[in-house]
């Protein structure tokens, strides 16, 4: 895929990959480089520890949407490959 910086600096990332890797608008983004290499990453959930009767579970800092079964059923056959 192609793409461009326009004279303010953004960038447009192509609607294809966003919905690939579930990039939401107001999604945090990490960009570094890397060996030359421009790096746009996802920024990881912010969670909390939480004991839950005998489990530790992590818990968002903040709330998420609820998930459709369709989004659910993608992340698992993701995990599955």
């Amino acid at each position: 895929m192609k793409t461009a910086i326009d004279s303010a600096g953004r960038i447009i990332i192509p609607k294809a990959l966003r919905d690939e890797l579930g990039l939401k608008p107001g999604r945090p983004l990490a960009i570094h480089s890397r060996d030359g290499t421009l790096v746009i990453e996802p920024m990881p959930t912010e969670v909390t520890l939480v004991r839950r009767g005998k489990r530790i579970i992590a818990k968002p800092a903040k709330s998420l949407p609820q998930l459709t079964q369709a989004e659910v059923r993608a992340a698992l056959e993701g995990t599955r490959r």
